[in-house]
């Protein structure tokens, strides 16, 4: 029941979780727009799963816009969307509230919350304009549902992905009525090029063998995106507003 036959999917990401869901979702039978910041990326991944795309800055309104009206354009029509665009902090001077920079904090918030409601806002448009309803899925993490302040205290991280969480049940209750399903996944640790840093650390490697006890060890992407699929497909048509954890056991660990 979780196929997507002849379904249109726009994903905001090329890399990562986001080419395992549109890899998945191609598969299913949908029709995968692809809109990302780099266009080699978007490209590649379009052109090995039969999709089209859009390469642009998310987080700026025009490029939201065009992204949408592109794949609308393109397809006809859009009935999923997978909110996945956005970066961990480190290198823009996230970590814990006494260290984290003004800099951080503003980069953060922008680049992972800016992008998503930039990109829900013109999708929920165009589903509203068809009234044939929809389903989008929000990449949320477990960070936010459970902390783990040893090896990654990222505050300004956790909270806008504490943010997409609230946005994902506001915008779900108002919604429901017009046949939009909301939802949002809270990964665990998965091996993508974000997780580069945690991937290089022997010690968190070590961790995450008792901490991620399902898997022992980092997941893979595609352990995140069957959740995905299932979640745009119509099996999930009484979900919505839920924020489901696919954490290897993250939150039951010590």
């Amino acid at each position: 029941m979780d196929r997507l036959d002849n379904k249109v999917v726009l994903i905001t990401g090329s890399s990562g979780m986001g080419a395992a869901v549109a890899r998945l979702a191609a598969t299913k039978g949908a029709r995968v727009f692809i809109a990302a910041l780099a266009p080699e990326g978007c490209a590649s991944l379009a052109a090995e799963i039969g999709g089209s795309w859009f390469a642009g800055d998310l987080s700026v309104e025009n490029n939201a816009k065009a992204a949408v009206e592109r794949c609308v354009a393109h397809f006809g029509r859009i009935d999923g969307a997978f909110n996945v665009a956005g970066i961990s902090g480190r290198q823009f001077g996230d970590g814990p509230l006494h260290e984290c920079s003004a800099e951080g904090w503003d980069t953060l918030m922008s680049i992972n919350l800016r992008s998503l409601f930039l990109m829900s806002r013109e999708v929920v448009r165009q589903m509203l304009a068809a009234a044939h309803g929809g389903s989008i899925v929000n990449m949320g993490s477990v960070v936010a549902l459970s902390p783990e302040p040893r090896h990654f205290a990222t505050h300004a991280y956790a909270t806008s992905k504490g943010a997409i969480h609230a946005f994902t049940t506001a915008t779900a209750s108002y919604y429901a009525s017009s046949g939009i399903r909301i939802n949002a996944i809270a990964p665990g640790l998965v091996e993508t090029p974000m997780s580069l840093r945690a991937q290089q650390n022997p010690e968190i490697r070590e961790y995450m063998q008792t901490k991620q006890p399902l898997v022992k060890g980092f997941m893979a992407a595609e352990d995140v995106a069957a959740a995905v699929v299932f979640l745009l497909s119509d099996a999930a048509r009484c979900i919505t507003g839920e924020i489901i954890a696919v954490d290897g056991g993250w939150r039951l660990s010590a």
